[in-house]
């Protein structure tokens, strides 16, 4: 603590004593030194100490859509009407991750156009820019979408929708996540230092808001891929100052909100590119046994793979290949590029330590599935 800390901190014997006194549950540390534990540690403060009890689904409209639909369709449009398109946007935000990809893009493209449709209406200035805001949420949340089911030309034009309506709207939190998105496809489709120039373009208008941790994250994770330790080391700090200068989010079951737990998940993944197993093991371990199956399936996924690729490098194959297997099979949410490019990474290990071996066969195989499935492109 005291080499992460400043000056400002007191002697090693006072630290001392105030780290046994938090140790026995005597005392809480302050925020102060939540953030510094962390720090020390290589995570968040929400990380390891919980944050405020909030609930974690968003209150309902109070309206029905066909309600909605109606008042939508009037000349003009009043402040009730356009909470009620909020909650229903924060709504399908917060479905992305177990909503059947296939529901959620026909619901999101459906009230991205009737939002797009309310430009035409008599608004006034502020509703005029809320609903540029309503409808670069929707179009960030479609292109997410379409992206997992392997539409990415079709992805790509809607985030660049998403980005200019961002802009439109004087919003440099839409503008952040549209570079993000941009970002997640270039590494998943093995362009890192696209990755790079995209997380750098996003920090130079995400300013304060929670992507600028998601942004680094996805700069760390090309840094790994590329080699660079050290970079990844920058990266990976700069995402954790990130989520630490933010109070914690009222809702993180939404897509577009950065979980503070998340961090050990971004963590996960370059640890176990750059070959960090033991670190890369207990993350994914505790991502596992977090329960967060149904709220953050792709998460799980993942740190499956992660598992199975130290497993395999453990020379452990029959346990590489379960939880290869039951990363891919789990539940039917899943981002294709995302899943595709960690179960390829478990496939390369099997293929160099195993090429004989039956059991490594059959999940090879349906890896080249995944990537067939992945691979629409239009």
């Amino acid at each position: 603590m005291l080499a992460h800390g400043d000056a400002s901190l007191p002697g090693r014997e006072h630290v001392l004593r105030r780290w046994k006194s938090w140790e026995a549950g005597d005392a809480l540390p302050s925020g102060r030194y939540q953030a510094l534990i962390a720090k020390t540690f290589g995570t968040t403060r929400y990380a390891i100490f919980p944050g405020p009890s909030r609930p974690a689904e968003i209150a309902g409209t109070g309206m029905d859509t066909l309600e909605i639909v109606t008042r939508l369709q009037r000349s003009d449009v009043d402040a009730a009407t356009l909470e009620a398109l909020r909650i229903t946007v924060d709504r399908l935000c917060c479905e992305y991750s177990y909503l059947p990809a296939d529901q959620l893009l026909s619901e999101g493209r459906e009230w991205l156009t009737r939002v797009a449709d309310l430009r035409q209406r008599r608004l006034t200035l502020a509703q005029h820019q809320e609903v540029l805001a309503l409808a670069g949420w929707l179009a960030l949340l479609v292109g997410c979408v379409e992206y997992d089911l392997g539409q990415a030309r079709v992805a790509e034009a809607t985030r660049r929708a998403a980005l200019g309506l961002g802009a439109e709207a004087g919003s440099a939190e839409i503008q952040g996540w549209a570079h993000e998105m941009r970002a997640w496809f270039a590494l998943t489709s093995g362009d890192y230092r696209g990755v790079i120039e995209a997380a750098r373009a996003g920090r130079a208008v995400a300013g304060e808001f929670g992507v600028a941790a998601q942004l680094a994250a996805q700069e760390a994770k090309a840094w790994a891929r590329m080699g660079d330790r050290r970079q990844v080391e920058v990266a990976l700090d700069r995402g954790r100052d990130a989520l630490d200068a933010q109070p914690y989010p009222d809702n993180v079951a939404h897509h577009f909100v950065v979980d503070p737990a998340k961090f050990d998940f971004y963590a996960m993944d370059v640890y176990r590119i750059v070959g960090v197993d033991s670190v890369a093991r207990s993350l994914a371990q505790e991502i596992v046994a977090s329960g967060a199956a149904h709220r953050a399936p792709m998460r799980v996924a993942e740190a499956r793979i992660t598992l199975g690729v130290v497993a395999a490098r453990s020379g452990e194959l029959e346990q590489a290949v379960d939880e290869g297997s039951r990363a891919i099979s789990a539940g039917h949410r899943r981002s294709l590029p995302s899943l595709h490019l960690a179960a390829d990474e478990l496939a390369a290990e099997l293929r160099a330590r195993f090429p004989e071996e039956g059991p490594a066969g059959d999940y090879l195989e349906r890896v080249r599935d995944l990537g067939a499935a992945g691979s629409i492109g239009s």
